[in-house]
């Protein structure tokens, strides 16, 4: 048996699936989002969700913009991530349309924090969790900040990871700090990792 240095394997990874995302042709990644946004919707755990903790995606990213519309039609209070800065600690607020977001660090877009509410309480609620790739158990390879392992540390709702199925692996390599979704969430199936 051979050890594997999961910070190298997990660049490599990262690499991997950067290239291949951003190669995804635009009619087939709006196909992969359509079917990813049904499932995401048809989950009892968002129907149940009075607040939605999602991220404003980037184009190689899962596209959650009609996620985030659905969420404001049935009246769901949406919160969104703010980097507080490099170290890896993220803030949400709540948002009450796109027009609250603005350019932030790393040029996501990020809510406004003068005009939002920072949010306190992160007992319930579903948080929608971006990554490049994600095995089985819920596990994910992200963009190598760390932020989302952070904050996921003091998160009490439900968490749903969302992926394209041909990203999703059987097992990744995982560090002490990697912290695993609730559920995976592709266009073609919902695996629970409860």
């Amino acid at each position: 048996m051979f050890l594997i240095n999961v910070k190298e394997e997990k660049r490599r990874l990262r690499a991997k699936y950067k290239k291949l995302r951003a190669a995804c042709p635009p009619d087939v990644k709006e196909r992969l989002d359509r079917g990813l946004t049904e499932l995401v919707l048809s989950l009892p755990e968002y129907a149940q969700a009075q607040t939605l903790f999602i991220f404003v995606s980037t184009p190689i990213e899962c596209d959650t913009s009609q996620m985030i519309s659905d969420a404001f039609k049935k009246g769901k209070r949406v919160a969104v991530p703010r980097c507080v800065d490099k170290s890896g600690k993220l803030d949400f607020y709540y948002i009450r349309s796109t027009d609250d977001l603005i350019s932030g660090m790393f040029s996501l877009l990020e809510p406004d924090a003068q005009k939002c509410e920072r949010v306190t309480d992160f007992s319930s609620g579903l948080c929608i969790v971006p990554g490049l790739c994600f095995d089985l158990e819920g596990y994910r390879v992200g963009f190598g900040k760390g932020y989302y392992d952070r904050f996921l540390d003091n998160f009490g709702g439900v968490t749903a990871g969302i992926c394209y199925a041909k990203y999703t692996v059987k097992q990744l390599p995982r560090g002490a700090h990697d912290r695993h979704t609730d559920i995976l969430v592709t266009e073609r199936f919902v695996n629970r990792n409860q």
